[in-house]
C-alpha cells in the first residue's frame, strides 16, 4: 500500500474534514460513544458538564464536550454495519492520518469505543431491561469478507461453525470479540453474552410481514449455538476495531426477548437508565 493516498481515496469535504462525518481531528475524543439513533446523541450529551463540538451531516451527529473532567464523544452511527463501516474508516482516518498530506502518520493513535445500543434476546433466560456486554460476536452481513488482513477465530468461532445448519449463509460469516483491556468498564453488568449481528430487521432476525423468513426456528438456532442475543452493528465495530488497532466494547439494553414474546414497558425509560450506566462506567 502507498503511503500517499488519492482524493478518491480519502475524500474530504472543502474545510478539510472528513467526507460522511464533516469531522476535523480536534472535534473527536479519545473516548466515543457509538449510538444508533441521532436523536439520542442530544440525550447523551445532556449530562456533559460542557458541549464544545456540535456538527452533523446525514445521520451522522457528533457532540463532544466535558464530563467530570474528562473530553468525551457521543456519535450517531444510523443503523446497519455499512454505516459502521465509514465511521469506523472515517474515524481512525481523523487521528491516523494526515489529513491535509493525505499520509499516514508514523505514530498509531487507538481510540476507546463504547457502542450503547438496544438489542433482543434469544435466551429465554435473559430478562427485559437489563445491561448485556458483547463479549463473543458473530456478524452474518458479510463486510469483514471485503478486507484482505481480516482473520478472526476461537473456541465460539470454531463451534458456531461446525453446527451452523444454514449452508447459503455459512459463507457470509465472520467473528470478532471484545477488546479485553477495557472490558473492565462494564464488569459489573448482569449479563455477558455472544451476539449475532444482522444485516436487516425482519427476515434476518425472524420477522415475517408478507414475506417468509428462511426458517421459523432460526432464533431458536442461534440461541443453541451459543447466542444471546441479537442487533446489527457490533461485528463491524470489533472487527475493524481490531483491523485498525482500536478498543471496542458493546453494551446493549435488552428491550424484546424474542423467545418470550416480551418488550420493555417503556424503551424511553430504558434507554434513560443504559445512558446513566454507560456514563457513571467510561467517566469516573
Amino acid at each position: 500500500m502507498l503511503n500517499k493516498l488519492a482524493a478518491s481515496e480519502l475524500v474530504l469535504n472543502d474545510d478539510g474534514s472528513v467526507y460522511h462525518l464533516n469531522l476535523l481531528p480536534e472535534d473527536i475524543a479519545d473516548k466515543i460513544l457509538l449510538v444508533g439513533d441521532p436523536d439520542r446523541v442530544p440525550r447523551v450529551s445532556k449530562y456533559f458538564d460542557k458541549i464544545e463540538v456540535k456538527k452533523n451531516k446525514r445521520e451522522f451527529y457528533t457532540h463532544t464536550g466535558i464530563l467530570r473532567g474528562e473530553r468525551i464523544t457521543v456519535l450517531s452511527t444510523g443503523i446497519g454495519t455499512e454505516n459502521i463501516d465509514i465511521v469506523m474508516n472515517e474515524l481512525d482516518a481523523l487521528v491516523n492520518i494526515d489529513l491535509k498530506e493525505k499520509e499516514f502518520k508514523n505514530e498509531h493513535k487507538s481510540l476507546e469505543l463504547f457502542r450503547m445500543g438496544t438489542c433482543g434476546s434469544v435466551n429465554p433466560d435473559i430478562e427485559v431491561d437489563q445491561m448485556l456486554v458483547t463479549q463473543n460476536v458473530v456478524g452474518l452481513d458479510g463486510l469483514l469478507h471485503f478486507y484482505s488482513d481480516y482473520r478472526f477465530e476461537n473456541e465460539f468461532s470454531r463451534n458456531f461453525l461446525s453446527e451452523f445448519p444454514y449452508e447459503n449463509i455459512k459463507p457470509m460469516l465472520y467473528f470478532s470479540d471484545w477488546s479485553e483491556e477495557i472490558s473492565g468498564y462494564y464488569k459489573d453488568a448482569r449479563y455477558h453474552g455472544n451476539t449475532a449481528t444482522f444485516p436487516g430487521f425482519y427476515a434476518p432476525q425472524g420477522r415475517q410481514l408478507r414475506l417468509r423468513a428462511l426458517d421459523d426456528r432460526f432464533l431458536e438456532t442461534l440461541n443453541d449455538l451459543g447466542v444471546s442475543n441479537f442487533e446489527m452493528e457490533t461485528s463491524a465495530i470489533y472487527g475493524l476495531s481490531k483491523l485498525l488497532g482500536h478498543k471496542a466494547l458493546t453494551v446493549n439494553c435488552v428491550i424484546a426477548n424474542r423467545r418470550r414474546g416480551e418488550f420493555a414497558a417503556d424503551h424511553h425509560a430504558s434507554e434513560k437508565m443504559m445512558i446513566e450506566w454507560v456514563l457513571e462506567r467510561v467517566i469516573k
